[in-house]
Formats: structure tokens, sequence, C-alpha cells
């Protein structure tokens, strides 16, 4: 089973410097034109951050004018529907199905399989599951079957490539995504303001309790894509709930790539990443329980 390095948010496969390589998409022409993606104009705006709770050693700063031409991303999250007619259409095999595991939050696992599995070094609550992937979130026995309108985890950056090469789109760059994920709100913490929960009102999907040991939210895992109320640009879930895949490298010659949004294993005493400032990284083959991605054109 491949070696596997601790992250911060989530965790990844090691390669030797200079061995990673990006995998070619196919060439399937798309089945259909892209619909319901969201028309955003463009421009400029102030990105990422100089708060006293951001993360500078992850780039978040400084804060930088950016300006992105206008462009088209996707509401919400490709959900595990959407990708089952990319891989029916395809017969694309992810990484972690080449692979043989996947990563796994311990919490979300049968007991019998959450003492068996290999833990992560550094980060005991991450588990490599054989036999996990998009299709098996949770390793054997587990099912997508009520999961359908969920995002889809488990897939590499490679994998939301495949799925963007067939389908006419691409991943947005982090620029992109900042701006439609700030909704129209600038230098604000969330998509929605300043407040984490305004009036009390639950606004995204994230670990709630003391992180990782005791959740006391009405769900662990991945919700809905259309969970919760959209910003002002009409993005869903643009925070908490999964990582998302970005276009870019996460620095100059870095071998990773850029993800944004934080997940529903994100909490201020350790990853608080759910900010729309906030940035992660992994390579592009490694997969997770709580990663996934959207499009844009």
């Amino acid at each position: 089973m491949s070696s596997s390095y601790p992250s911060c948010c989530t965790p990844g496969h090691v390669a030797p410097a200079g061995a990673l390589t990006l995998l070619a998409a196919p060439a399937v022409p798309a089945p259909r034109p892209v619909r319901g993606l969201l028309d955003l104009p463009g421009g400029r705006f102030l990105m990422g951050t100089e708060a006293a709770d951001g993360f500078p050693a992850d780039g978040e700063g400084p804060v930088r004018e950016a300006e992105v031409a206008p462009f088209r991303i996707s509401p919400t999250t490709v959900t595990n529907a959407q990708y089952a007619t990319f891989v029916k259409a395809t017969g694309h095999v992810t990484e972690a199905e080449d692979f043989g595991f996947s990563f796994v939050f311990a919490g979300l696992l049968a007991a019998e399989l959450a003492d068996t599995a290999p833990a992560v070094e550094g980060v005991p609550w991450w588990r490599a599951v054989s036999g996990a992937s998009w299709k098996r979130p949770e390793g054997p026995g587990s099912s997508i079957a009520t999961r359908q309108n969920h995002p889809v985890v488990h897939v590499s950056w490679n994998d939301a490539a495949a799925y963007c090469a067939w389908s006419g789109t691409r991943l947005p760059t982090e620029a992109e995504w900042e701006y439609a994920a700030r909704g129209g709100l600038e230098q604000r913490r969330y998509p929605w303001g300043d407040e984490l929960a305004p009036g009390g009102r639950t606004m995204l999907n994230i670990w709630q309790g003391d992180f990782p040991t005791l959740h006391t939210g009405p769900r662990l895992g991945t919700v809905p894509v259309k969970s919760y109320r959209p910003n002002g640009h009409g993005l869903y879930n643009a925070v908490g709930n999964v990582w998302e895949w970005c276009s870019d490298p996460f620095a100059p010659g870095h071998p990773s790539r850029a993800m944004r949004g934080g997940s529903f294993l994100c909490h201020d005493s350790y990853c608080n990443r759910y900010r729309v400032a906030a940035r992660s990284s992994n390579t592009p083959d490694s997969s997770t329980s709580n990663i996934g991605f959207r499009v844009a054109v």
C-alpha cells in the first residue's frame, strides 16, 4: 500500500521528486452542451487575506487586487449522479480504484474496519481503506445509492480533469473560485459575511463538537450539494462540505494542486480553512472522503 504524508486537512500519496505525472484526459466528446452554469461578469476584486485567523504559511496573503474575465461556473460541486453518468459514458477508472485504496475519515467507518485499516502517521483519524472509491465512499459494504445528490468524493485532480475534458468544462482557477465564492462581498470571511452563524442559523457543513473525537452535529459526512442558502452569486456550499480542486499549482513549481473551501472535517480548533481566502493542497493523484470539485467554462 502506497505511503502517505500527513496533511492538516487531507492525506495524500507520495512520489519521488519529479515522478508525478498528470494523466491524459480521455478523448471523448461531451454528450450534450453544458447546462445550468452561472454566468459571472468577472472584474477586479481584493483576493486573499491578512486577517489574524488566516494562515500566512498557506499563501493566503498578502491582500492583492486580482482580475478575472467573465466566466461560467457550476452552482454546485459535481454530484455522484453526474459522475456516474461520466463513468458510464467513458469507462473511466479513478485513481483510487486503480491504487486499490483511498483515505477515509475513521469516524465514518464501521468499527471493525476503523480498527483494522492502516492509520496515517501524524493524523491517525485518517485510514487507508482498501476498496474505498467514489462509488464505495466508506469502503466495502458502503454505497452511494442514497447519496446521488451528494458531492462525488474520492476523486483525484486527474479524475476531475478527466471529467472536465468529457463534459466540455475545466476546473476553475483559484482567482475565479475565490471571486465566485465571495458572492460579491469584498473581503468578508465567509460567502455570506463575517459571522459564522448569523442569527444562530447554520450556514455550512463543518465539524461540530471536539475534533476529532466528538461530533455533535446532525450528520457526519457530506450533505446534498444544494444544502443551505446560496451566496450572492448563486453558489451552494462554497465553503464546508468538501474541498474543491482548482486548476492551479499550489505554488510555482510545486507538484501539488490547490484546493479551496474546506470540508465537513474543518473545525476552528484544528483546520480553520472554511474561509473564502483559505487554501490547501494535495498531489494530483490523491483522493480522500472529503475532496470533490466543481466545474467552470
